[in-house]
């Protein structure tokens, strides 16, 4: 193993995925940088995916395993964050997999530029080996976007907030953890941390390569499911609000769109059954739509079908869902 080089420490939470972890373990273990650490954070694994971790970890000595209670992806990062060796971090969820010059890629971008965070564009796979249309589409060349530019991508539902295609310096991790108990976490970390950097190195091509299952949390697996990451995206723009007031007042006509966005992404989602008095989310969310409609209308970034909806939404939210259901032939 070389050692005269940085020490990369990669983190892979690990949740009763037996089927996917060999393949995800074995593409980092083959990367062409080997100075590297693979950090098995089992997160309460009731199916024998713990047992499968020690057995991996006898198979490479940089393989470390650790178990824990069940407390989700956020607090597995976070205890790998701790136990880590490495001057960088990385990291992997454990049905993806990774191209075997992903690292050393990002590594040699981030000590060329001397920037603390580089990233590397993904695309996805369905459980039918079929590629997904693009989310983020990475740049033909090497790009160092400032901070703010890369925040602006980000409110437009342009940029790349996962961890996962980035190589970042573990200082920007001091006293600076995932949070619990939210969806979106990578978003809401990441813009903590963007106020503190000059920018982002992103690099061109597709490395990182997300396995797109309905099982995973943020995705809907019946007509009836309501995944909370709409309500924690709300609470996020909510949180860019205020950050863009302190720091990026640029950006305050863009962080409205985000916020006005996020709102109609959650009304357009949120069950029927679920649209009353009794929820209090909701009830907050109508609210704001309807005291900054006239805002949203004069917004440049809304598109003319963002306001159509949000005029709808401020009217009649509830008779506006059943008539597009009954439009679309979506039961709820």
């Amino acid at each position: 193993m070389t050692t005269d080089r940085p020490l990369i420490s990669v983190i892979v939470p690990v949740y009763n995925i037996k089927e996917y972890l060999p393949r995800c373990v074995e593409s980092i273990c083959r990367q062409t940088y080997e100075n590297l650490e693979v950090l098995l954070v089992d997160d309460g694994s009731s199916d024998g995916t713990g047992q499968l971790c020690d057995q991996l970890s006898a198979q490479d000595s940089r393989i470390r395993v650790f178990h824990k209670e069940n407390g989700g992806s956020s607090s597995a990062r976070n205890l790998g964050i701790r136990e880590s060796k490495g001057q960088y971090l990385g990291f992997v969820d454990s049905d993806d997999y990774i191209s075997a010059d992903m690292y050393e890629r990002l590594l040699e971008g981030l000590l060329k530029y001397r920037v603390p965070i580089a990233q590397v564009g993904r695309d996805e796979i369905d459980e039918n080996g079929d590629r997904r249309p693009d989310i983020c589409i990475p740049p033909k060349q090497e790009e160092q976007i400032a901070s703010a530019d890369f925040l602006r991508e980000l409110l437009l539902h342009k940029g790349d907030c996962s961890f996962c295609t980035k190589l970042v310096d573990k200082r920007l991790f001091q006293d600076r953890e995932f949070p619990l108990g939210v969806l979106n976490e990578d978003f809401h970390l990441l813009v903590k941390m963007l106020p503190e950097i000059e920018g982002i190195l992103s690099l061109p091509g597709y490395s990182y390569h997300v396995f797109y299952r309905m099982g995973s949390n943020t995705r809907k697996q019946g007509k009836n499911a309501f995944s909370r990451v709409y309500g924690d995206n709300v609470d996020n723009a909510d949180m860019i609000a205020k950050m863009v007031e302190q720091t990026y007042p640029e950006l305050k006509k863009i962080a409205l769109r985000f916020g006005m966005f996020q709102r109609l992404d959650y009304l357009l989602h949120v069950p029927i059954s679920l649209m009353n008095r009794e929820n209090d989310q909701y009830q907050r969310i109508v609210s704001h739509v309807r005291r900054h409609w006239l805002k949203g209308m004069r917004n440049p970034y809304l598109t003319g079908k963002n306001k159509i909806y949000l005029t709808l939404f401020a009217v009649t939210p509830k008779g506006i869902r059943q008539l597009h259901r009954r439009f679309k032939g979506i039961e709820q």
